[in-house]
Protein backbone atom coordinates (compact mmCIF):
# COMPACT_ATOMS: atom_id res chain seq x y z
CA UNK A 1 0.00 0.00 0.00
CA UNK A 2 1.65 3.56 -1.03
CA UNK A 3 0.25 5.53 2.08
CA UNK A 4 -0.75 9.30 1.34
CA UNK A 5 -1.50 12.13 3.62
CA UNK A 6 -4.19 14.64 2.26
CA UNK A 7 -3.76 18.20 4.06
CA UNK A 8 -6.38 20.87 4.00
CA UNK A 9 -4.78 23.81 2.81
CA UNK A 10 -7.25 26.00 0.82
CA UNK A 11 -7.83 27.92 3.90
CA UNK A 12 -4.16 28.37 4.56
CA UNK A 13 -3.08 29.59 0.90
CA UNK A 14 -6.05 31.90 0.99
CA UNK A 15 -4.11 33.49 4.10
CA UNK A 16 -1.02 34.72 1.85
CA UNK A 17 -1.07 38.51 2.05
CA UNK A 18 -4.39 38.29 3.93
CA UNK A 19 -2.97 40.24 7.15
CA UNK A 20 -4.51 39.50 10.44
CA UNK A 21 -5.12 36.15 8.74
CA UNK A 22 -1.39 35.32 7.87
CA UNK A 23 -0.79 33.71 11.48
CA UNK A 24 -1.46 30.22 9.88
CA UNK A 25 1.46 31.04 7.76
CA UNK A 26 3.74 32.58 10.65
CA UNK A 27 7.07 30.32 11.38
CA UNK A 28 7.33 28.36 14.45
CA UNK A 29 10.79 27.87 14.53
CA UNK A 30 13.70 29.50 14.45
CA UNK A 31 14.56 28.03 10.51
CA UNK A 32 10.79 29.95 9.22
CA UNK A 33 9.33 26.39 9.21
CA UNK A 34 5.30 26.11 9.42
CA UNK A 35 3.08 23.54 11.34
CA UNK A 36 2.50 22.35 7.94
CA UNK A 37 5.88 21.18 7.93
CA UNK A 38 6.14 19.16 10.92
CA UNK A 39 2.77 17.39 9.94
CA UNK A 40 4.58 16.64 6.33
CA UNK A 41 7.44 15.61 8.43
CA UNK A 42 6.05 13.78 10.98
CA UNK A 43 4.18 11.63 7.85
CA UNK A 44 7.47 10.64 5.98
CA UNK A 45 9.28 9.43 8.85
CA UNK A 46 6.22 7.19 9.56
CA UNK A 47 6.31 5.33 5.93
CA UNK A 48 4.02 7.86 4.24
CA UNK A 49 5.11 8.21 0.82
CA UNK A 50 3.22 10.92 -0.69
CA UNK A 51 1.54 14.06 0.30
CA UNK A 52 -1.64 15.64 -1.99
CA UNK A 53 -2.08 19.88 -0.58
CA UNK A 54 -5.42 20.53 -1.19
CA UNK A 55 -5.05 24.24 -1.82
CA UNK A 56 -6.77 27.16 -4.20
CA UNK A 57 -5.49 27.22 -7.86
CA UNK A 58 -4.58 30.58 -7.45
CA UNK A 59 -1.94 30.32 -4.55
CA UNK A 60 -0.24 27.18 -6.18
CA UNK A 61 3.05 29.23 -6.89
CA UNK A 62 3.05 31.26 -3.42
CA UNK A 63 2.67 27.70 -1.67
CA UNK A 64 4.95 25.82 -3.88
CA UNK A 65 7.88 28.33 -3.14
CA UNK A 66 7.24 28.15 0.75
CA UNK A 67 5.89 24.63 1.54
CA UNK A 68 5.84 22.35 -1.63
CA UNK A 69 9.68 22.83 -2.76
CA UNK A 70 11.10 22.07 0.73
CA UNK A 71 9.12 18.50 0.24
CA UNK A 72 9.80 17.61 -3.11
CA UNK A 73 13.42 15.99 -2.70
CA UNK A 74 11.71 13.54 0.23
CA UNK A 75 8.59 12.68 -0.92
CA UNK A 76 6.02 12.31 -3.84
CA UNK A 77 4.05 15.68 -3.81
CA UNK A 78 0.86 16.34 -5.36
CA UNK A 79 -2.19 19.73 -5.61
CA UNK A 80 -5.71 18.93 -5.53
CA UNK A 81 -7.78 22.21 -6.18
CA UNK A 82 -11.08 22.76 -4.29
CA UNK A 83 -13.27 25.60 -6.18
CA UNK A 84 -16.51 26.00 -5.95
CA UNK A 85 -17.11 23.98 -8.90
CA UNK A 86 -14.80 21.04 -8.36
CA UNK A 87 -16.61 17.58 -7.82
CA UNK A 88 -20.09 19.08 -8.77
CA UNK A 89 -22.75 16.93 -9.15
CA UNK A 90 -24.03 17.03 -12.66
CA UNK A 91 -26.70 19.22 -13.92
CA UNK A 92 -26.27 21.54 -10.15
CA UNK A 93 -26.21 25.12 -10.89
CA UNK A 94 -24.20 27.17 -8.01
CA UNK A 95 -26.25 29.49 -6.18
CA UNK A 96 -25.60 33.39 -7.29
CA UNK A 97 -23.41 35.14 -4.82
CA UNK A 98 -21.55 32.11 -3.16
CA UNK A 99 -18.28 32.80 -2.67
CA UNK A 100 -17.50 30.87 0.59
CA UNK A 101 -15.97 27.28 -0.34
CA UNK A 102 -17.68 24.23 0.48
CA UNK A 103 -16.22 23.17 3.44
CA UNK A 104 -13.43 20.60 4.82
CA UNK A 105 -15.98 17.69 3.62
CA UNK A 106 -15.64 19.36 -0.20
CA UNK A 107 -11.89 19.51 -0.11
CA UNK A 108 -11.15 16.07 1.15
CA UNK A 109 -13.10 14.67 -2.18
CA UNK A 110 -10.99 17.32 -4.53
CA UNK A 111 -7.72 15.21 -3.43
CA UNK A 112 -9.60 11.86 -4.85
CA UNK A 113 -7.78 11.75 -7.88
CA UNK A 114 -4.47 11.68 -6.28
CA UNK A 115 -4.97 8.57 -3.33
CA UNK A 116 -4.40 5.82 -4.97
CA UNK A 117 -4.54 3.79 -1.55
CA UNK A 118 -5.55 4.50 2.03
CA UNK A 119 -4.75 7.85 2.93
CA UNK A 120 -4.81 10.39 6.15
CA UNK A 121 -6.42 13.43 6.10
CA UNK A 122 -5.54 16.57 8.07
CA UNK A 123 -5.80 19.83 8.97
CA UNK A 124 -3.30 22.42 7.49
CA UNK A 125 -2.79 24.36 11.07
CA UNK A 126 -2.89 21.62 13.34
CA UNK A 127 0.56 20.28 15.04
CA UNK A 128 -0.71 16.45 15.74
CA UNK A 129 2.94 14.98 17.08
CA UNK A 130 4.40 12.33 15.52
CA UNK A 131 2.95 9.24 18.07
CA UNK A 132 -0.47 10.17 16.03
CA UNK A 133 0.95 9.75 12.53
CA UNK A 134 2.66 6.41 13.92
CA UNK A 135 -0.81 5.08 15.01
CA UNK A 136 -2.12 6.09 11.67
CA UNK A 137 0.57 4.31 9.91
CA UNK A 138 -0.02 1.54 11.56
CA UNK A 139 -3.37 1.24 11.19
CA UNK A 140 -3.35 1.50 7.40
CA UNK A 141 -0.29 -1.11 7.11
CA UNK A 142 -2.46 -3.64 9.49
CA UNK A 143 -5.44 -5.60 7.23
CA UNK A 144 -9.00 -4.60 7.06
CA UNK A 145 -12.05 -4.51 5.55
CA UNK A 146 -12.84 -1.96 2.56
CA UNK A 147 -15.12 -0.27 5.47
CA UNK A 148 -13.34 -0.17 8.25
CA UNK A 149 -11.41 3.33 9.15
CA UNK A 150 -10.09 5.35 12.19
CA UNK A 151 -9.34 8.62 13.90
CA UNK A 152 -6.95 9.98 15.91
CA UNK A 153 -8.12 10.60 19.62
CA UNK A 154 -7.03 13.15 21.80
CA UNK A 155 -7.40 13.98 25.33
CA UNK A 156 -9.13 17.01 25.85
CA UNK A 157 -6.88 18.74 28.23
CA UNK A 158 -4.08 18.28 25.72
CA UNK A 159 -5.75 20.44 23.13
CA UNK A 160 -6.96 23.65 25.01
CA UNK A 161 -5.57 27.32 24.40
CA UNK A 162 -5.92 29.97 27.56
CA UNK A 163 -7.02 32.49 25.03
CA UNK A 164 -10.44 31.85 24.57
CA UNK A 165 -13.04 29.35 23.68
CA UNK A 166 -12.07 26.40 21.10
CA UNK A 167 -14.48 23.75 18.89
CA UNK A 168 -13.93 20.68 19.26
CA UNK A 169 -15.78 17.13 18.49
CA UNK A 170 -16.56 15.47 21.92
CA UNK A 171 -16.46 11.50 21.02
CA UNK A 172 -18.30 8.77 22.44
CA UNK A 173 -17.35 5.53 21.78
CA UNK A 174 -18.36 1.92 22.31
CA UNK A 175 -16.83 -1.19 24.33
CA UNK A 176 -14.69 -2.18 21.01
CA UNK A 177 -12.73 1.19 21.26
CA UNK A 178 -15.15 2.17 17.89
CA UNK A 179 -16.53 5.90 17.32
CA UNK A 180 -20.56 5.79 17.83
CA UNK A 181 -20.67 9.79 17.58
CA UNK A 182 -19.25 13.31 17.74
CA UNK A 183 -20.47 15.92 18.84
CA UNK A 184 -19.40 19.56 17.97
CA UNK A 185 -18.95 21.84 20.72
CA UNK A 186 -18.27 25.33 19.28
CA UNK A 187 -17.54 27.17 22.44
CA UNK A 188 -15.33 24.86 24.70
CA UNK A 189 -13.08 26.64 27.48
CA UNK A 190 -10.49 25.60 29.91
CA UNK A 191 -11.57 24.64 33.70
CA UNK A 192 -8.20 23.72 35.18
CA UNK A 193 -7.54 20.34 34.42
CA UNK A 194 -11.24 19.98 32.98
CA UNK A 195 -13.44 22.27 30.20
CA UNK A 196 -16.77 23.69 30.53
CA UNK A 197 -19.25 24.12 27.17
CA UNK A 198 -21.65 26.57 26.74
CA UNK A 199 -24.25 26.87 23.52
CA UNK A 200 -26.05 29.81 24.33
CA UNK A 201 -22.87 31.86 25.99
CA UNK A 202 -24.80 31.66 29.52
CA UNK A 203 -25.15 28.17 30.81
CA UNK A 204 -22.35 26.14 31.18
CA UNK A 205 -21.83 22.44 31.17
CA UNK A 206 -18.83 20.51 32.34
CA UNK A 207 -16.59 18.33 30.35
CA UNK A 208 -13.90 15.91 31.64
CA UNK A 209 -10.86 16.85 30.79
CA UNK A 210 -9.75 13.20 29.81
CA UNK A 211 -12.38 13.30 27.13
CA UNK A 212 -11.66 11.95 23.72
CA UNK A 213 -11.83 14.55 20.73
CA UNK A 214 -11.23 14.79 17.39
CA UNK A 215 -8.77 17.08 15.39
CA UNK A 216 -9.90 15.87 12.20
CA UNK A 217 -7.21 13.37 12.08
CA UNK A 218 -8.91 10.94 10.03
CA UNK A 219 -7.73 7.52 8.29
CA UNK A 220 -9.42 6.23 5.60
CA UNK A 221 -9.54 3.62 3.52
CA UNK A 222 -10.08 4.96 -0.41
CA UNK A 223 -14.09 3.30 -0.34
CA UNK A 224 -14.67 6.70 1.75
CA UNK A 225 -14.33 8.33 -1.70
CA UNK A 226 -17.99 7.25 -2.57
CA UNK A 227 -19.84 8.09 1.03
CA UNK A 228 -18.28 11.54 0.25
CA UNK A 229 -19.59 12.01 -2.76
CA UNK A 230 -23.30 10.69 -1.70
CA UNK A 231 -23.05 13.23 1.27
CA UNK A 232 -21.86 15.88 -0.84
CA UNK A 233 -24.73 15.57 -3.46
CA UNK A 234 -27.70 14.82 -0.17
CA UNK A 235 -25.73 17.61 1.22
CA UNK A 236 -26.38 20.45 -2.07
CA UNK A 237 -29.64 19.11 -2.60
CA UNK A 238 -31.15 19.08 1.18
CA UNK A 239 -28.94 21.64 3.67
CA UNK A 240 -27.23 24.23 1.26
CA UNK A 241 -30.95 25.67 0.21
CA UNK A 242 -31.09 26.81 3.85
CA UNK A 243 -28.62 28.70 3.83
CA UNK A 244 -27.15 29.23 0.10
CA UNK A 245 -24.34 31.53 0.46
CA UNK A 246 -22.68 30.25 3.64
CA UNK A 247 -24.18 26.67 4.43
CA UNK A 248 -20.87 24.14 4.52
CA UNK A 249 -20.30 20.27 4.11
CA UNK A 250 -17.89 19.35 6.78
CA UNK A 251 -15.69 16.08 7.33
CA UNK A 252 -17.12 14.55 10.47
CA UNK A 253 -20.55 14.57 8.43
CA UNK A 254 -19.12 11.45 6.38
CA UNK A 255 -18.45 9.09 9.67
CA UNK A 256 -21.23 10.49 10.99
CA UNK A 257 -23.49 8.82 8.13
CA UNK A 258 -21.53 5.94 7.98
CA UNK A 259 -21.91 4.71 11.62
CA UNK A 260 -25.46 5.83 11.67
CA UNK A 261 -26.47 3.34 8.46
CA UNK A 262 -23.90 0.94 9.84
CA UNK A 263 -22.16 1.31 7.18
CA UNK A 264 -18.26 1.20 8.51
CA UNK A 265 -16.36 1.05 11.44
CA UNK A 266 -13.55 4.32 13.15
CA UNK A 267 -11.81 3.11 15.67
CA UNK A 268 -10.62 5.67 17.71
CA UNK A 269 -6.52 6.02 18.33
CA UNK A 270 -5.96 7.62 21.66
CA UNK A 271 -2.80 9.57 21.69
CA UNK A 272 -1.07 11.40 24.56
CA UNK A 273 0.11 14.21 22.11
CA UNK A 274 -0.24 17.64 22.91
CA UNK A 275 -1.48 19.80 19.81
CA UNK A 276 -0.31 22.83 18.94
CA UNK A 277 -2.27 25.59 17.12
CA UNK A 278 -2.80 29.42 16.59
CA UNK A 279 -6.49 29.65 16.91
CA UNK A 280 -5.75 33.32 18.60
CA UNK A 281 -2.42 35.37 17.86
CA UNK A 282 -1.90 35.38 21.40
CA UNK A 283 -0.98 31.14 20.96
CA UNK A 284 2.03 32.07 19.32
CA UNK A 285 4.34 31.90 21.71
CA UNK A 286 3.24 29.28 23.52
CA UNK A 287 3.54 27.09 19.94
CA UNK A 288 6.45 28.37 19.23
CA UNK A 289 8.01 27.21 22.76
CA UNK A 290 6.35 24.13 22.61
CA UNK A 291 8.15 23.69 19.05
CA UNK A 292 10.96 24.86 20.63
CA UNK A 293 10.83 22.07 23.68
CA UNK A 294 10.18 19.43 21.31
CA UNK A 295 13.70 20.01 19.37
CA UNK A 296 15.16 20.26 22.76
CA UNK A 297 14.07 17.03 23.43
CA UNK A 298 15.48 15.54 20.36
CA UNK A 299 12.06 14.83 18.50
CA UNK A 300 12.85 17.07 15.39
CA UNK A 301 15.81 17.92 14.26
CA UNK A 302 17.04 21.60 13.91
CA UNK A 303 15.87 21.81 10.75
CA UNK A 304 13.09 19.37 8.97
CA UNK A 305 14.04 19.82 5.20
CA UNK A 306 18.42 19.42 5.58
Amino acid sequence: MKKTIVIMAAGLGSRFGAGAGQKQITPVDANGRLIIDYSVYDALRTGFEKVVFVIKPESQEQFHALIGANVEPFMEVAYAYQTLSSCLPKGFELPEGRVKPWGTGHAALCAESEVPDGFICINADDFYGESAFRAAAAFLDAPHADSAHAMVGYRLSNTMTPNGSVARGVCETDENGCLTSITERTKIFADGENARYTENGTDFMPLPGSKKVSMNFWIFNRSVFGAMREGFEDFLKNRMPLDPLKKEFYLPDVPQALIRQNRATFTVLPTEEKWFGMTYIDDLPATREGVKRLIAQGRYPEELWK
